[in-house]
């Protein structure tokens, strides 16, 4: 899991009744970050600050929520919190905590009045730790896959987190899954895919998507190697999810890097592309169904 990386812990807040919820990733100090965005549907914080060439280089926190838009909210929470530990970019009359966020839509499935707000950021810091809860938890609790035929032949998606080791180098990922797109193989191959029939006529495509997700290693990396690490582990996006980054979806990819170990980019690079897919792959076996759609384990 990405808490095998030293200093990293992670922290849910969930909301069975409105199905929607929020992730925390919060990081050991000195630790570098960045990210990439793709898809024409992002909802996003900080992201604009995490660019190469940006002052700040240190992020604090990642905040994943549900609650489409109205789940940024959360991230003031998670601020909040940092603050209050003294935890921050020092602005010399201030210490402002760097929360880059970011959303997906899970609005349909549950309460749409439901919403990850600045309590839940908060609460989800307090339980962060280790242990990282897979499934149908924080921002994976209203999240759904295979949509492209419509939310009516989904499955339910949710968190999933893996790691990969090689020579003391240790690459984790964190995502929570909610693609228009079908979960496929490496070979491309359909592993989760719409339900049912394919009916007659276009179906019309499916709002309520965007995967977003959380890369952390120990390797030495300076911001602009921790974005192209965010690029490379959009293409682990790309290996597990068919189609994704669509005009439907908003996925998005952190990066973190906690300094520790001195390596190769390709290395880093290879580990974070294998580990994004296998946590997909997690997210969606290991979640619970819901009202209308089912998990995994109940299609089987």
């Amino acid at each position: 899991m990405i808490t095998k990386v030293a200093g990293i812990k992670v922290g849910h807040w969930t909301d069975r009744q409105g199905l929607t919820g929020c992730t925390v990733v919060l990081c050991p100090p000195g630790t570098v970050g960045s990210g990439e965005v793709r898809g024409g549907a992002p909802g996003t914080r900080e992201t604009d600050l995490l660019r190469p060439g940006m002052l700040v280089e240190e992020v604090h926190a990642v905040l994943l929520s549900g609650g489409s838009a109205f789940g940024l909210a959360a991230a003031d929470g998670v601020v909040r919190y940092l603050e209050e530990r003294g935890i921050g970019f020092d602005a010399d009359v201030a210490r402002v905590p760097i929360v880059p966020a970011a959303v997906l839509f899970d609005l349909g499935v549950g309460d749409p009045a439901a919403r990850p707000d600045a309590a839940a950021g908060y609460a989800a810091c307090e339980t962060a730790s280790e242990d990282v809860a897979e499934g149908s938890v924080g921002a994976g609790t209203g999240a759904t896959v295979a949509k492209v035929r419509g939310l009516s032949h989904a499955v339910k998606g949710g968190v999933g987190t893996a790691v990969a080791e090689a020579d003391g180098l240790v690459v984790g990922a964190l995502v929570a899954v909610n693609a228009l797109g079908e979960i496929v193989d490496d070979e491309g191959e359909v592993l989760i895919g719409a339900r049912g029939e394919e009916e007659g006529g276009e179906a019309s495509p499916a709002f309520g998507n965007t995967t977003v997700g959380v890369v952390a290693t120990n390797a030495k990396l300076s911001k602009e190697r921790a974005h192209l690490l965010a690029i490379a582990a959009q293409d682990g996006l790309a290996r597990a999810i068919r189609p994704s980054h669509t005009i439907w979806d908003g996925d998005t990819v952190f990066t973190l890097a906690t300094g520790e170990v001195e390596t190769q980019q390709s290395a880093v690079e290879e580990l974070a592309e294998q580990v994004v897919a296998d946590a997909i792959r997690r997210g969606v076996r290991l979640s619970e169904g819901i009202p209308g759609i089912p998990g995994v384990g109940d299609t089987a």
